[in-house]
């Protein structure tokens, strides 16, 4: 029975967030002020956004925090992104690492990924690169892909691991077939050392199909030096 009422809860959302936003902000504002988590969740994104209502992102860390009472990890790794980015509340990458720490221990991929990389970093919390392999390693087994590049990484530069560009390679693979930009530049960046320049093509261009604008820039650089110092990725991707 509670099975069908989630459904229905899940299609009733989906219709939602189908209409008007204005409209669709007001009807999760009250679903969210009725308790109902995945709506205080939305809510919450929206409020960031200013989708549908003004941005607020004091108001949306309230949301995050009353799913996350319920122990949501999606609401938990949010609030863990409002302190890294100081959405809300002030930049404190302390109470991001607990919080995305929760998220990772609720089992949620990006949670695992996000504490990891403050393990790996050392970002508000010691430096454990140990624990951060793992928690990658964990999230890469639920096939969260930018893990699968971080992985990739440990073994390139022999983090906790030996040095193996092998393994390194396999890891960016599987990450770049993930659609990870990044696996897909560092697949494509090790292919090209290798002397396999047909396949390293094939990847770069799939990059800036969801690379950011930054991202694009600092590889576009690295491939002017190391590949062509006329690269453009519209005449060459």
């Amino acid at each position: 029975m509670n099975h069908i009422r989630l459904d229905r809860l899940a299609a009733e959302l989906q219709r939602i967030l189908a209409g008007p936003p204005e409209h669709a902000a007001a009807t999760l504002k009250a679903a969210a002020e009725g308790g109902v988590v995945q709506a205080q969740l939305i809510y919450g994104q929206w409020l960031l956004d200013g989708r549908g209502v003004a941005c607020d992102p004091a108001q949306a860390v309230q949301w995050f925090e009353h799913a996350s009472r319920h122990g949501d990890p999606m609401a938990l790794n949010m609030l863990g992104q409002c302190h890294t980015h100081g959405w809300g509340v002030p930049q404190n990458a302390f109470m991001a690492a607990y919080w995305f720490r929760l998220a990772a221990i609720g089992g949620l991929d990006w949670g695992m990924y996000n504490y990891a990389t403050a393990l790996s970093l050392g970002q508000g919390i010691a430096t454990d690169r140990s624990a951060a392999l793992s928690w990658f390693r964990k999230a890469a087994a639920l096939g969260h892909a930018k893990s699968m590049n971080m992985i990739g990484s440990f073994h390139e530069d022999g983090w906790v691991v030996d040095q193996d560009e092998s393994r390194a390679l396999d890891w960016y693979r599987q990450a770049a077939t993930g659609g990870d930009f990044r696996g897909q530049f560092n697949c494509a960046r090790l292919l090209l050392a290798q002397g396999d320049t047909d396949a390293a093509l094939a990847w770069l261009r799939k990059i800036p199909e969801t690379a950011t604008p930054a991202f694009l820039e600092k590889a576009k650089a690295w491939l002017r030096t190391h590949l062509d110092p006329h690269w453009n990725w519209t005449s060459s991707c």
